[in-house]
C-alpha cells in the first residue's frame, strides 16, 4: 500500500491514525501542498480532485478519508473504530461528523487559499475565521461529552473509536490557529489520552518524514 498524503493535513492525519490503529502497514509518499504537488498532472492523474490523502492498494486507487477509514473497517475489523450497538455507532459517528463534516471543510487548504487570495485576508483574519468554526464544533462536540456519563477516556467508551481518529487532528489545527482550548476540558482529556497511545504518537504531523 502507499498512502499519499502531506505530514500537516488533517484528513491525512486521521487516516494515519486509523491505519496504525489497524495496524496497516503503509509506505509513505509525501505530497507538498505547499508547493502544489497535489495540483500536479502526475498526482490528478491518481487523484482528480487533487486531494490528499489517497490509498494505493492493489492497484486500484483510494481518495476521500471517510470511504478509506470505513474500506479499514470493514477489510479490518480488528480492533474496531466503531462500537457494537446501532445506537452507540450512530454516536460516535455524529461525533466524527461534527469534526469531518461541519468544521474541517469550511478551514482547509482551499478555503482558507481563496480566503487569502480573493479576499485579501491575513494571517490574523485567517486565524479568526478557523477560532469561529472550530469553537462553534467544539462548543457542541464538549456538550456532547458531558451528557454522556459513562463516556470513559476518550470520546466513547475506554478505547479510540472514529470520533477520536477524527478529534485529535482537528485538536492539532486549533493550536495550530490558536484557539483556547481552555473552555475545552473534556476534549483536552480526550486528546490527552490519545496523545499516550502509540498509535496517535506515530501518526502526529511532527512525527511525519515530510514534517518542516
Amino acid at each position: 500500500m502507499k498512502l499519499h498524503n502531506f505530514f500537516r493535513s488533517g484528513t491525512s492525519h486521521r487516516l494515519r491514525i486509523a491505519l496504525n490503529l489497524k495496524g496497516v502497514a503503509v509506505d509513505y509518499v509525501p505530497v507538498d501542498l505547499r508547493s502544489e504537488q497535489h495540483l500536479s498532472p502526475a498526482f490528478k492523474a491518481l487523484n482528480p480532485q487533487g486531494l490528499v490523502p489517497a490509498l494505493e492498494v492493489d492497484g486500484r486507487v483510494m481518495i476521500q478519508s471517510p470511504a478509506i477509514i470505513e474500506w479499514l473497517e470493514e477489510t479490518h475489523p480488528t480492533p474496531p473504530l466503531l462500537p457494537a450497538g446501532a445506537a452507540d455507532r450512530a454516536r460516535v459517528r455524529a461525533l466524527a461528523a461534527i469534526v469531518g463534516c461541519d468544521i474541517h471543510p469550511v478551514n482547509n487548504r482551499r478555503i482558507l487559499e481563496a480566503l487569502r487570495h480573493d479576499f485579501s485576508a491575513d494571517a490574523a483574519a485567517i486565524d479568526r475565521w478557523c477560532q469561529r468554526w472550530i469553537a462553534a464544533g467544539f462548543d457542541a462536540y464538549e456538550a456532547l461529552l458531558a451528557a454522556d456519563a459513562g463516556r470513559g477516556r476518550f470520546s466513547f467508551g475506554d478505547t479510540p473509536t472514529l470520533a477520536d481518529v477524527y478529534l485529535v487532528p482537528q485538536v492539532e489545527s486549533a493550536r495550530r490557529f490558536k484557539l483556547d482550548l481552555a473552555p475545552y476540558p473534556l476534549i483536552r482529556a480526550v486528546d490527552d489520552a490519545c496523545a499516550r497511545i502509540e498509535a496517535f504518537q506515530r501518526a502526529a504531523p511532527a512525527a511525519q518524514p515530510d514534517a518542516a
